[in-house]
């Protein structure tokens, strides 16, 4: 019976450790120290701290199971500088059909044309209908045959030349850290977070590859898709073909699709399987996913949108900044100010030129 009583007695001690232990790790899940990057009166700092408190407190009615605590955020603007003169994957593109000894004779007359209109319209920032699409084509065939780890490797040199528009940086290190921040007050919540990304997918994964900020694997990149083949595979049907021990998985040269808009809630609910909880973009390009989060959702939901009106430390556009409060105001999205919520965007020694 003593012994029985000890036995009891040591369980239930284990038991109240443990639940001390998680308490005590609970509480040192600080919002405040987590967004230490963010302004006091930061819209998205004071809602998210909020939100955080109800959804992983087991007694509030707006409690979310560890499961369906999902996160899907943009890339290009929301996590990390949007145009350098322009998007990352463009001025991939332009590097690898203008610039690249080893290609540029080689590029064909419609990469020369898709580079050549990146190139000018970064000097005028006008908008050029089909450009997307016509991008995605232009790149598949551009680095066709490649495997994803030589494309890859690729894209790392090219992340180690310097940030054109900046003193300080190389294009591979233009985060935001007060997004960083963001992401790992989520995870530390139990959050698994997602990258929506309009820009090719082993792109999209090459740019954070590498990169200790981050704690999201490749499973978790999604974006644009081109087709991909076995090095043996020839003109074969892909039903028709059986992968062989002596085959390489290939860029096959074929743009599938481009991940925007609608396409974006599509993949979320292809991959992911469950309706997120919070969505974070920067552009009219991310609206279908934010109001895919925020409707119908069984669980408390949020959609955030960053607005580009810093014209000092970033390369804001106050008329693209303004339309987007606007939209936010309309849709019931979280507006995000780059110049007034961030105390910092790429850290000290950062300058723009």
């Amino acid at each position: 019976m003593r012994k029985t009583f000890t036995a009891i007695l040591v369980v239930l001690t284990i038991l109240l450790l443990a639940s001390c232990a998680s308490t005590q790790a609970q509480k040192e899940v600080s919002g405040e120290e987590y967004l230490s990057l963010w302004t006091e009166d930061a819209p998205l700092r004071n809602e998210l701290i909020a939100y955080m408190e109800a959804i992983t407190d087991p007694s509030s009615p707006d409690y979310i199971p560890v499961e369906y605590r999902v996160a899907v955020f943009d890339m290009d603007g929301t996590l990390l500088c949007e145009t350098d003169r322009d998007y990352f994957d463009h001025t991939l593109l332009a590097y690898r059909v203008t610039e690249d000894k080893s290609y540029a004779d080689k590029a064909s007359d419609f990469e020369r044309q898709v580079a050549d209109t990146i190139i000018e319209k970064s000097k005028t920032s006008s908008p050029v209908s089909g450009l997307d699409v016509d991008h995605g084509k232009a790149v598949a065939t551009a680095f066709k045959g490649m495997t994803v780890d030589e494309f890859i490797a690729y894209i790392q040199d090219f992340k180690n030349l310097p940030m054109p528009g900046y003193d300080g940086m190389t294009r591979g290190e233009g985060f935001y850290l007060p997004m960083i921040q963001v992401i790992d007050y989520l995870q530390a919540n139990g959050f698994k977070v997602y990258i929506v990304s309009g820009t090719d997918r082993y792109i999209s994964r090459a740019i954070f590859y590498g990169n200790d900020s981050f704690n999201i694997p490749p499973s978790q990149i999604i974006g644009s898709d081109v087709l991909l083949v076995a090095s043996n595979q020839g003109d074969t049907d892909g039903l028709k073909y059986t992968f062989t021990s002596q085959d390489k998985v290939l860029l096959g040269g074929e743009f599938l699709i481009k991940n925007l808009k609608m396409n974006k809630v599509s993949a979320i609910v292809r991959e992911i399987g469950v309706q997120p909880v919070l969505s974070f973009g920067n552009s009219t390009g991310d609206a279908a996913m934010a109001n895919y989060v925020i409707s119908g959702n069984q669980y408390r939901s949020l959609a955030f949108m960053l607005c580009c009106d810093d014209t000092v430390r970033e390369n804001g556009n106050i008329e693209k900044a303004n339309a987007m409060f606007d939209l936010c105001a309309e849709n019931n999205w979280i507006p995000v100010s780059m110049k007034n919520d961030w105390t910092t965007i790429y850290g000290d020694g950062v300058t723009r030129r």
